[in-house]
């Protein structure tokens, strides 16, 4: 017999999804599981979901789920990331933009879920000068150490325009980008990603392609608030940068970029999380990894599995388990002339870590 791949790490499906492709996914401070799905194209019943019982159920509500031209600014349009802070509220970060669309107009928002209640406490929309005509906005993490109710960063993803980190006073409601345009939130130029031994690019209907080339996606918070870790999704690189100069407005952006860390390689991430030790968890989308970077710098692959087809949204539960969505984002119809390759169910998988979340308190 001729020798084959290796592969290992134990993980086990936690939820199966017959509709709509899921990208976000939280576990709550009670282990509560949320997850969204993005308006792509797909038949999205609801754009933001809790898993009840084995079944799918619009969270807050349905009506919370349906945006009518009189709701953009309360309801969801098509929600990218949901994020439990551990202290009992759900952020819901909706990008506005359907089908990578421009974003709507005061559709693009941050939103409080309080967990208690399960209803809307508060919605962040911002400026023109912050979601841009471009913006994709991708991910978000909270810390409630600074300012008077917390800061917020989110990370802007876009395909065509300036990548970003986006700073979110939770208590004025004031936000501001950073690191707008700059090396470390954009794609990397030379990257050529490559899933399933295949390049990945954009491939039209009609025969003609594009490099595949999206900015600032994948964040995490060190567990004392003080390192805001990112990467670009078109890139293998890791960088970090304090969130205190993130917050500082008087430091020029064209200065910012020489706060900037840069950790070296990591492979092609998605999502990112920390635990409460300072470990940061990255996928690896073009070899069907999962990496875990020490605080010193050192990096693991605790997980290796053909089954771990593009490894999206990271999150870490009370049972000390990491949660991600795997959902074949590279089978997409865009990347293959219009034809949907993908293969349902997509999956919610957990694997034992015995690592509790960063606080965010």
């Amino acid at each position: 017999m001729l020798p084959s791949e290796r592969y290992f790490g134990t993980f086990e499906a936690v939820f199966l999804f017959y509709g709509a492709m899921p990208t976000g996914i939280s576990v709550s401070e009670t282990g509560r599981i949320f997850v969204c799905f993005p308006k792509w194209g797909d038949d999205v019943q609801c754009t933001v979901a809790e898993i009840v019982r084995d079944t799918l159920q619009p969270y807050p509500s349905l009506e919370a789920n349906v945006a009518s031209p009189s709701t953009i600014t309360t309801s969801f349009i098509s929600v990218q990331s949901v994020v439990a802070d551990g202290k009992g509220t759900l952020w819901v970060l909706d990008t506005g933009a359907p089908n990578f669309s421009e974003p709507i107009k005061g559709g693009a928002k941050l939103v409080a879920v309080d967990l208690h209640s399960n209803t809307i406490k508060r919605v962040y929309t911002f400026t023109e000068n912050v979601v841009l005509p471009t913006t994709y906005l991708n991910d978000v993490r909270v810390d409630y150490r600074v300012g008077k109710a917390g800061y917020a960063y989110i990370t802007d993803s876009s395909s065509r325009g300036p990548g970003a980190i986006i700073v979110v006073d939770l208590d004025t409601g004031s936000a501001w980008r950073r690191l707008n345009g700059a090396p470390s939130t954009s794609p990397d130029p030379y990257f050529l990603p490559k899933v399933e031994g295949k390049i990945l690019m954009n491939r039209n209907p009609d025969g003609s392609t594009s490099p595949f080339r999206l900015a600032s996606d994948g964040i995490a918070i060190s567990p004392d608030g003080k390192t805001l870790y990112f990467c670009p999704l078109s890139s293998r690189q890791l960088y970090s940068i304090s969130t205190e100069a993130l917050r500082d407005q008087t430091i020029p952006d064209t200065n910012l970029q020489y706060h900037v860390q840069y950790w070296g390689e990591k492979g092609a991430s998605d999502g990112m999380i920390t635990d409460a030790k300072g470990n940061v968890y990255a996928g690896d989308y073009e070899n069907n990894s999962i990496r875990k970077i020490l605080p010193n710098g050192m990096i693991e692959t605790i997980a290796h599995d053909p089954r771990i087809l593009w490894p999206d949204t990271f999150s870490i539960g009370p049972d000390q388990c990491l949660y991600f969505i795997v959902n074949l984002l590279n089978r997409q119809a865009r990347f293959h002339y219009g034809n949907d390759l993908r293969q349902k169910p997509y999956s919610l998988l957990r694997m034992q870590i015995a690592e509790s979340p960063a606080p965010t308190l």
